[in-house]
């Protein structure tokens, strides 16, 4: 630490990374009228139109994929990735032509 801050109180210390941590690091801050809890409990809140997941594939199939990405990049489509294109691909899919063996 700089010499400055060795010059401050503990408590004053604490409380620059609380508003650090709790207000500039974590995105917009609380109106001064909202109790600190209220903020945090919105800031806390999971988004319900979408969820993050994880699913396995094959090395070969990730390498497909990436290429695709990146011709469809070369089209100008610049926000092209996996999960638009995978997204893209469960809507053109036919159930009635899918393998049985699948």
């Amino acid at each position: 630490m700089s010499e400055r801050a060795d010059l401050r109180p503990q408590g004053a210390q604490q409380d620059v990374g609380r508003v650090l941590q709790n207000g500039f690091y974590a995105g917009s801050a609380p109106s001064p009228t909202e109790p600190v809890a209220e903020a945090a409990s919105k800031r806390d809140a999971k988004p319900s139109h979408y969820k993050v997941i994880c699913i396995s594939m094959y090395t070969d199939d990730l390498k497909r994929l990436d290429s695709m990405v990146e011709a469809l990049k070369a089209r100008g489509l610049t926000k092209a990735n996996r999960s638009a294109l995978i997204r893209y691909a469960l809507g053109e899919v036919d159930l009635d032509r899918v393998p049985k063996g699948l």
